[in-house]
């Protein structure tokens, strides 16, 4: 009788172990495929910066190096124009892009503005060649509630479909488009550059305000304005919501235009 009871007790234990086996190997299955929020990376560069371009070259890497974390990096390049007085006209510099970035020198209260400078959904800066930090901010952000869903559906080949859900508290959130291109490179003539060839990603082509949260949503139809010297196939549109007065990127998405508009 005590042998027929250890055997029903060993395999009840074996039972309870296997068990729990399968219910640990089940939640780290779980764990490895929740999905993580997108995190907007801005860059604030410039060709005619000597510091820029290990930081051109960290922000063109930085989508595929943490895609294998299960973190989605939207990187955004722009190209200030406070360097073009200086030696080199960066072409792909505006003076609406330095005025972003004075708005974020104030709202993370920064003294004054420089290159490269990274900023992390609207949030976190920091020196934009600092490759370690910039890996741990990122993962940082991409465990932060998503506060606004933003989806991009299919469109035409003229135009851009935009929906945004948030909760009614968000209020009225900036609604904002940007077109960006990617494998671009110059040959820099003159300045702290001079002589080398620059490669780019992520380009800031285009940056305009699409609408604005009402009751935590919107549904909206966007012209496209694309030139005709962008590479459409090295095109993406990138729609985010950001508070207008802190900055922070409460949400985005992003998709390639030539997959969105066939």
């Amino acid at each position: 009788m005590d042998l027929i009871r250890m055997r029903r007790f060993a395999a009840l234990a074996i039972l309870v172990v296997a068990g729990i086996y399968i219910s640990i190997t089940v939640a780290k299955t779980t764990e490895t495929v929740v999905p993580r929020k997108a995190v907007v990376v801005e860059l604030f560069t410039s060709e005619g910066c000597s510091s820029c371009p290990p930081a051109d070259e960290l922000l063109g890497r930085l989508r595929q190096d943490l895609s294998a974390k299960n973190i989605q990096v939207i990187p955004l390049g722009f190209h200030v124009d406070y360097w073009d007085g200086l030696g080199w006209k960066d072409r792909f510099s505006s003076a609406d892009f330095t005025q972003r970035q004075e708005h974020y020198a104030l709202a993370l209260k920064v003294d004054g503005p420089y290159t490269p400078e990274m900023v992390v959904d609207g949030a976190v800066e920091f020196v934009g060649n600092d490759g370690g930090r910039a890996q741990r901010v990122i993962s940082q952000q991409a465990s932060q509630p998503e506060m606004a869903a933003v989806k991009i559906p299919a469109s035409s080949a003229e135009q851009l479909t935009v929906q945004v859900k948030a909760p009614a508290s968000i209020g009225n959130d900036l609604v904002m488009l940007a077109i960006t291109e990617d494998n671009l490179s110059t040959q820099v003539g003159s300045g702290e550059n001079g002589g080398h060839t620059l490669h780019h990603a992520a380009v800031v082509r285009e940056l305009r305000q699409v609408g604005t949260l009402n009751n935590g949503a919107i549904e909206t139809t966007v012209p496209l304005k694309l030139q005709k010297d962008w590479k459409r196939n090295d095109l993406r549109a990138v729609v985010f919501v950001q508070q207008a007065s802190s900055g922070k990127i409460e949400g985005a998405a992003s998709v390639a235009l030539a997959d969105q508009l066939r």
